[in-house]
């Protein structure tokens, strides 16, 4: 898949993280992801359900929290 043709999906993440003054690499670790996967979701790529949760839990939100940060695509 080129990058032309990769999926977005807009999300609110860097926002987040920015106003609890957190650096990419201290949410990637309370997430237990790479800063790698984080830089994709920052720019609005697609990811799993669970890192989303995952990244939810980082940011001290709940699941219930998931459309403040990760916009639905209908």
């Amino acid at each position: 898949m080129s990058a032309d043709n990769k999926m977005k999906a807009p999300n609110r993440v860097k926002e987040f993280r920015e106003n609890l003054m957190m650096s990419k690499a201290e949410l990637a670790r309370k997430a237990g992801i790479s800063v790698q996967t984080l830089n994709r979701i920052e720019r609005g790529e697609v990811c799993r359900v669970d890192t989303q949760r995952k990244i939810l839990e980082a940011l001290s939100l709940k699941v219930e929290d998931k459309s403040k940060i990760f916009d639905s695509i209908a």
